[in-house]
């Protein structure tokens, strides 16, 4: 039965290491508004470990990545673009840190949505 369980466990731990991916595409919603906005978020993403390409699209903010998931995650990635003043699903920027974000990329403010951002 001891035998049974350990090798059991073993292939549990197995399957799990085979189940992350080295080139895995992802994607997420990221608030933010102009080309500030996305340079920020994805300046942020792409100088973590494991990614490897890093986007986002100010008209449908939808950040997209290819990551090694043997060395970041998904949560890892919203952390980083939550620390530099960017919300995503389940991840809220810091209030100083997006007080501090130029008038044009305060995605909160309804207004902002209206500003000309050009091509900052």
């Amino acid at each position: 039965m001891k035998t049974t369980l350990l090798t059991l466990l073993a292939l549990v731990v197995m399957g799990i290491g085979h189940a992350q991916e080295k080139n895995k595409s992802v994607s997420f919603e990221v608030k933010g508004n102009c080309g500030m906005c996305k340079s920020r978020i994805e300046k942020a993403a792409i100088k973590m470990k494991g990614v490897k390409f890093a986007s986002w699209d100010t008209e449908t903010k939808k950040f997209t990545a290819v990551i090694d998931e043997r060395k970041c995650s998904i949560s890892d990635i919203q952390q980083r673009i939550a620390e530099v003043g960017h919300d995503s699903d389940g991840y809220t920027a810091p209030e100083e840190v997006y007080d501090n974000l130029p008038e044009c990329c305060k995605y909160r403010d309804p207004e902002t949505q209206h500003m000309d951002h050009g091509q900052h």
